[in-house]
């Protein structure tokens, strides 16, 4: 008769495995917290006194020295026990993420994307050519060649010249810069719902996703409420929701400013946002109306969106909430730029992104 045995739960003490298990706990809390590692650490004293995080082995002095031993927190000032995450912590929350949202996506080594256009290129066309000066080598289709030397010289007088040499051809393979908006108005955490976390996440997953596939792009993070300005990746796991409205034009405005430094010719807009726009600037005083869809704000919002357009540069918006106010400006708005809109709830948001973005790899603008 085959059965199942049970038997009470023994922990694992391996010190190891409680320190990673802490850190992730650890790394979620200063997300939360927008960075701070004393905010931090309190609210995991008080899981630690309701879960039994950790036991008489391993206790949070011990998880504590080995933040400061392994890097990834370190005082602000010599003797003030006060801390500050490090470079090291920041990196290992965006690698967190990444692993979180994109897990099942294997790492390539080429870093570019291709294109249905032949030229310089990572990964071969069916099409052979003759080789030109300024070909890679390493492209040499040796097969051929050694056939062509044959032919051309015979077994006897064998010798292989340049006009034997047949190359694979591959596929022209372009760099885009990216912009990637974040909408931070105050409806990002309304009504309870937090939809600030999973979008920060997944931009940071998408900013790891870059830097390890794409090492040629560039991306530059700009977030959005009754201004916008341009962030750091590394500021990212700490982004903080403000009391905002949702000024879009300031957003779209700023991504046009940073995409006129690139001289790259492929360019997108990423944009992620949970609601409609209800803010402008007039001058030096703001118009603000959250009801509704405003028809001065909204004239405003489209014609940027028409002038992406004239420019080749493609918004897809990734709207994190659904009601009849959202879909209809949405749907003008993705009209008006001819771009793309996907309608996510939070579980999805990371998948999308990733679809969306993989898919714009192999287009040029």
């Amino acid at each position: 008769m085959r059965g199942w045995l049970f038997s009470d739960h023994i922990p694992d003490h391996n010190g190891k495995a409680n320190f990673e298990n802490l850190l992730k706990i650890f790394q979620e809390l200063m997300s939360q917290t927008g960075g701070s590692v004393e905010e931090s650490l309190s609210w995991m004293t008080q899981l630690d006194a309701m879960y039994h995080l950790t036991d008489d082995d391993y206790t949070m002095s011990d998880f504590i020295e080995d933040l400061i031993e392994k890097g990834y927190i370190k005082e602000t000032a010599w003797g003030s026990g006060k801390f500050r995450p490090t470079s090291k912590m920041n990196i290992n929350i965006r690698k967190q993420a990444f692993e979180d949202i994109f897990g099942k996506i294997n790492r390539t080594r080429s870093g570019r994307h291709s294109t249905r256009t032949t030229g310089k290129g990572d990964d071969y066309s069916s099409d052979l050519k003759n080789y030109e000066f300024g070909d890679r080598i390493e492209n040499i289709a040796l097969s051929e060649s050694l056939k062509n030397a044959y032919i051309n010289q015979g077994i006897d007088d064998f010798m292989m010249t340049e006009q034997d040499l047949e190359i694979h051809d591959t596929f022209y393979q372009s760099n885009m810069s990216t912009v990637l908006m974040i909408d931070i108005s105050h409806s990002m955490i309304l009504y309870g719902e937090d939809r600030i976390t999973p979008a920060k996440k997944v931009a940071m997953a998408l900013s790891e996703y870059i830097r390890t596939r794409f090492p040629k792009d560039s991306l530059d993070v700009l977030v959005f409420g009754d201004d916008a300005w341009q962030i750091s990746i590394e500021d990212l796991p700490y982004l903080q929701v403000g009391p905002y409205h949702t000024n879009t034009v300031a957003g779209l405005e700023l991504a046009h400013s940073l995409l006129q430094k690139r001289r790259n010719p492929n360019k997108q807009i990423l944009l992620i946002t949970d609601g409609k726009p209800t803010c402008i600037k007039k001058g030096k005083k703001y118009y603000k109306n959250p009801f509704g869809l405003d028809r001065t704000i909204m004239n405003r919002t489209l014609n940027l969106a028409t002038r992406f357009k004239k420019l080749n540069i493609p918004i897809t918006t990734f709207m994190i909430a659904s009601d009849p106010y959202l879909r209809e400006y949405v749907e003008m708005f993705t009209e008006a730029n001819q771009g793309k809109a996907f309608y996510s709830n939070l579980d999805q948001l990371g998948e999308f992104i990733l679809r969306d973005y993989s898919s714009r790899k192999g287009k040029r603008y």
